[in-house]
């Protein structure tokens, strides 16, 4: 499926979608084989699946057969060396397999074809007309389109001559295709390293070679499949991990999701507003954030206000434990004032736990991937995924994480996984290049106490705070604070108590100080504003006396005018010549 971005999965790339002719393929309704064939089996062609005791290849040929008769309206036939009938169908009774139910309804034959290779060695007889015989009047009384043989080493066995067996497997491929059938042939693993049956022969007339194997590695079982050849097509070469579980045979191909997911623009809650500001409004949904830290820190913590904070709006809930039960998760986050309990009542939350050995890596994925198509959550957290390592090797592990991360981004689930962290802050699964935020949670011991702080070490296509934060567990939840940077560096704790006392203490005393000097200038004020009622009282006694003696001065200068005028008219005093300077 391509995404419209240039993203291709690997069927579309398999399959052969640049317009060439493709190998006509059948499908084999097998989850995560169809993907690496790229469709299916060859169609009309033989194959060969090869592997040791119990590794499951009749499971594989029989969910063949049953999705063709189910599914694709292909009717089979299933021929057994080794079983009866009825012992087959017992067998896979318990996967879902109704064997006899499809045999009822004629879209299935089970032949048991009993074959005593001594026989044929005494009598020196190597003809198998009678299984070719009762082979086509199968296929012609059903209209089978498909044919499973169980186990080809029973009839080939006894043969004393490779080049007969060859030659009897030649004819016996080349029958089937006559018929256009889509075959599989079982085979047990040979002895040989270089052989992948035990004649190793049958892998070179087969179009279609599958390589299953059953490991025992930490004392934890896993199984793997490799396709070893496909003629006439593009196919997948590494070694795929695969389970046998409820839903029958399960393929998990590490390649198969493709970089092809969307990318949303809208944002959630963590459940923390103050991180939720730290990371420019919260969580692209769909993204996937790593928070790592020590014992101790609050990892499981943030997981649950991401949960309890989905399931408040509504939105479903996975939390997947690894470490603790569900009930011992409840009860501890009771004490931080979240309760998840009333989620779970509600169905909008669902918690699986189980111990990281209990299974192998492979099947770990396959539950995760039925929790997530049967629950459809909005929101998943991984708690504890550094136990996964505790078992199988660490490329192992990460290559299993990476495809769980793929798996939730490809179904638009905004997940969060919680891990250990080492002392240089690297996480203990390498698979912090693949999340999109990641959150560091740190202890530092100072002044006789330990305290926690938080960190985003990334956020990508995101604004984010540089800044560290006190993570501090409450009655009511996480809550995130402002660190205190004194001379020697971060205060939290008591320390940052201390250093708040001493900021009040000091505040207090620059209050003090602004209240008396404040007094002082006042007082000043009032001083200088009496002095200056007085200067402007004695400023205005002087202006007053200059204006008294100005006007004296006045006066006198018109008393004195008057009495010269009052004189010269006493002595008849010409004023005109007197100006000119008087009679002559």
């Amino acid at each position: 499926m391509a995404s419209g971005h240039g993203g291709t999965d690997l069927t579309s790339a398999l399959a052969g979608t640049d317009g060439g002719p493709s190998l006509p393929k059948a499908p084999t309704g097998i989850r995560g084989l169809d993907e690496i064939t790229g469709g299916g089996l060859p169609r009309g062609r033989s194959t060969l699946v090869t592997g040791g005791t119990g590794s499951g290849k009749t499971l594989l040929g029989l969910q063949f057969l049953v999705a063709g008769a189910r599914e694709y309206g292909e009717p089979g036939v299933l021929v057994t060396f080794e079983e009866s009938a009825g012992k087959m169908s017992a067998n896979v009774a318990s996967l879902g397999f109704d064997l006899d139910g499809l045999q009822r309804d004629g879209l299935l034959v089970v032949h048991a074809f009993r074959v005593d290779p001594a026989e044929i060695v005494e009598s020196g007889e190597f003809d198998f007309e009678p299984l070719f015989a009762l082979l086509d009047d199968t296929i012609e009384r059903i209209g089978a389109k498909r044919v499973m043989l169980d186990t080809i080493e029973v009839l080939f066995g006894a043969f004393p001559s490779q080049a007969i067996v060859r030659a009897e497997l030649s004819r016996l491929f080349r029958r089937l295709e006559d018929r256009a059938v889509t075959a599989i042939v079982t085979g047990e693993q040979g002895d040989n390293a270089h052989a992948f049956t035990r004649h190793g022969i049958e892998e070179y007339v087969s179009d279609c070679v599958i390589v299953l194997s059953h490991r025992m590695q930490e004392e934890i079982s896993t199984r793997r499949l490799r396709i070893v050849k496909y003629r006439g097509s593009a196919h997948g070469t590494n070694e795929y991990p695969f389970l046998i579980s409820g839903q029958g045979f399960v393929v998990l191909p590490i390649t198969s999701v493709a970089l092809d997911y969307g990318a949303s623009e809208d944002r959630i809650s963590t459940g923390v507003a103050r991180l939720d500001h730290m990371l420019a409004g919260g969580l692209f949904r769909g993204s996937t954030v790593l928070v790592s830290g020590t014992a101790g820190t609050g990892k499981s913590t943030l997981g649950a206000h991401l949960v309890d904070a989905a399931c408040a709006r509504g939105e479903r809930a996975l939390l997947v434990l690894f470490e603790e039960s569900p009930d011992q998760v409840i009860r501890n986050m009771r004490s931080v004032g979240l309760d998840l309990g009333r989620w779970a009542e509600a169905g909008l939350l669902r918690m699986w736990a189980a111990r990281p050995t209990v299974f192998g890596l492979e099947t770990h994925l396959a539950i995760l991937a039925r929790l997530i198509e049967e629950f459809g959550p909005a929101v998943a957290v991984l708690d504890g995924i550094a136990s996964l390592i505790h078992g199988p090797s660490g490329p192992e592990v990460t290559s299993m994480l990476a495809r769980q991360i793929d798996l939730l981004k490809g179904a638009g689930i905004t997940a969060m996984a919680t891990t250990l962290a080492h002392a240089d802050e690297t996480s203990t699964v390498g698979i912090s290049s693949l999340v999109d935020t990641w959150l560091l949670l740190r202890n530092v011991e100072s002044d006789g106490e330990r305290d926690r702080l938080l960190y985003v070490l990334k956020s990508r296509g995101s604004a984010h705070s540089n800044q560290v934060r006190e993570f501090v567990l409450t009655d009511h939840g996480v809550d995130l604070l402002d660190v205190y940077v004194g001379p020697a560096g971060v205060v939290t704790g008591s320390g940052r108590l201390v250093q708040e006392a001493q900021e009040r203490d000091a505040e207090l005393r620059r209050g003090e100080e602004l209240m008396r000097r404040r007094r002082e200038l006042r007082r000043g004020i009032v001083e200088a504003e009496a002095r200056l009622a007085v200067l402007q009282d004695d400023l205005a006694a002087e202006r007053a006396e200059l204006e008294r003696i100005e006007a004296r001065e006045q006066r006198q200068a018109a008393d004195t005018e008057a009495a010269r005028s009052a004189l010269a008219a006493r002595r008849w005093a010409d004023p005109a010549s007197q100006g000119e300077g008087g009679l002559r």
